[in-house]
């Protein structure tokens, strides 16, 4: 069982920069494809980025691709996701999600994310 818990989230202004990070415990962390997800009030939860077991590739939805980038620390077990020229469309509660697969080939949003974290809150004021 795999327990995954976010921090870094906060109130910004448009422009700014962030660092979220993703802190796993109760699992083989370094094995499974993980991806960050948002979910903004009244809309969906879309998914923002996913970064192979071994940090090698890298995915990102077209909203935020050039201004986010994920990677990740197996010796620490955690996954970040550094986000630069915030907007106000970005506000939302960031998730993080692990696949319960180890050494998934595919790293997109399709895969089956068995382990979720509870949320880190970012506001973007413009």
């Amino acid at each position: 069982q795999v327990q995954l818990v976010e921090s870094g989230g906060g109130l910004m202004q448009a422009g700014d920069s962030l660092r979220l990070s993703c802190a796993a415990s109760g699992g083989t962390f370094s094995r499974r494809t993980t991806a960050w997800f948002r979910q903004a009030p009244g809309k969906e939860r879309e998914f923002v980025a996913a970064i192979s077991w071994s940090g090698g590739g890298t995915y990102y939805a077209d909203p935020v691709k050039g201004r986010f980038t994920i990677s990740k620390d197996n010796s620490k077990n955690t996954v970040y996701l550094q986000m630069n020229s915030l907007k106000p469309e970005d506000t939302a509660v960031y998730s993080c999600a692990v696949t319960g697969t180890y050494y998934t080939g595919y790293i997109g949003p399709n895969n089956k994310w068995d382990y979720w974290g509870q949320g880190t809150q970012v506001t973007v004021s413009s």
